[in-house]
Parts: structure tokens; sequence; C-alpha cells
């Protein structure tokens, strides 16, 4: 079994490091386009940088292009009552004000999400696997919760292809564990991209 969980991190690696170079390559004259739209439309910079946690609790610089004011994340203590995600522990709020308008395009095909393409090339994350944390988020997980530390962190996985929108943390851990414990394989990872690519067209993003 070790032998097999190392051959599948080696052919994940590979796959990973091919796929966001190839993609990253084909994808940048339009991300340069995006990137000036977001300047245009508001103030501030075309990247989001925060930090969020990876594999064994490891934390690293996270990218995504801005899809909100400039002041959105001093903004989310008063928005906390409206959490539409039960459990607390991540935050979603239909219609939230911090959001631009651009960023509201951006976010229904998931446009925004392609620099963490660049995560994946430095191995921070991989393109499948548990959708990383804050530092915040993490550090209210209970024990069961912190079992999704214990692979690569991804752009996309079990709960974002099949349960995109309408799910609660708890069922979220039950999904990212599922995926973990009974799911992790290089063809199944291939089917959640398949899957993923047909909702990030389908435009049912957050």
């Amino acid at each position: 079994m070790t032998g097999q969980t190392e051959l599948y991190d080696l052919a994940k690696r590979a796959f990973d490091v091919v796929a966001s170079t190839l993609a990253l390559a084909g994808l940048l004259p339009g991300m340069l386009l995006v990137a000036a739209t977001i300047v245009l439309d508001s103030p501030g910079p075309a990247l989001y940088r925060s930090k969020r946690v990876g594999k064994d609790g490891k934390e690293f610089t996270f990218y995504k292009f801005r899809t909100m004011y400039q002041n959105a994340d001093s903004m989310l203590g008063e928005l906390l009552e409206s959490n539409e995600i039960e459990g607390g522990v991540i935050f979603k709020m239909t219609n939230d004000p911090r959001i631009t308008r651009v960023g509201k395009f951006l976010r229904k095909y998931s446009i925004d999400e392609l620099p963490q393409l660049f995560c994946v090339l430095k191995g921070d994350m991989s393109i499948i696997g548990p959708r990383p944390g804050t530092p915040r988020e993490i550090a209210l997980y209970d024990e069961r919760a912190k079992r999704r530390l214990t692979v690569q962190q991804g752009m996309s996985g079990e709960w974002q292809a099949y349960h995109r929108n309408g799910t609660s943390f708890s069922e979220m851990i039950d999904c990212d564990l599922d995926y973990i414990d009974n799911k992790r394989s290089f063809l199944y990872d291939l089917k959640l991209i398949t899957v993923t690519i047909k909702e990030v067209f389908s435009g049912n993003g957050r």
C-alpha cells in the first residue's frame, strides 16, 4: 500500500507540473486581460494574496484574481451573521456587498481561481484536493476536520465538483474525508477535473 501511495503521489505531482505549465502558457494572455479589467473596474491590485494552510499545517501564499473591494477583509466581521454555510467556519453570502461588478462575473465562471495555477506549479497546492482554509478557519477545526490537512490541498475537489454551492461545513468535511479515505487515485482525480470543468462552463460558480 505504501508503494502504491508513493507512486500515486509521484504521478500526481508530475501531472500537476505539466498541467499547470501548459495551462499557464495557454491562458496567460487572457489572464493579463482579466487583470487589466479588474484594475479598471475598481481601485486596487489585480491579484488578491492571502495566507492559507496547506498539507501538514504549512502556511503558504494563496493567489486569486481580486473580486472584492479593497476593504473587503475589514467588512467580514459585520457580515458574519449573514453567513449561509452552516457551522460558521467558512463564509458564504449570496449578493455579498463586497464583490465588485467584474468580480461577480469572474466568480460565476471561477476565473478568479486561475492564479492558483502558480501555487500548483510551486508545489504549495495540487489541482485536486481539499480546498485550503485560512488560518482563522483552521483554528476553528476539530480533530476530524484537521484530517483534511493530511493531503495536498487543491484547486478543486470532491466538494467543489459535486456540491459546489449547497452544503454545510460538516458535509464538506464528509466529502473531503471520503475522498481521502476511499477515492484517492489518479483516475478519480481525472474524473474530478472533468466534472469541475463542466461545472465551470455551466456558470454554477459562487
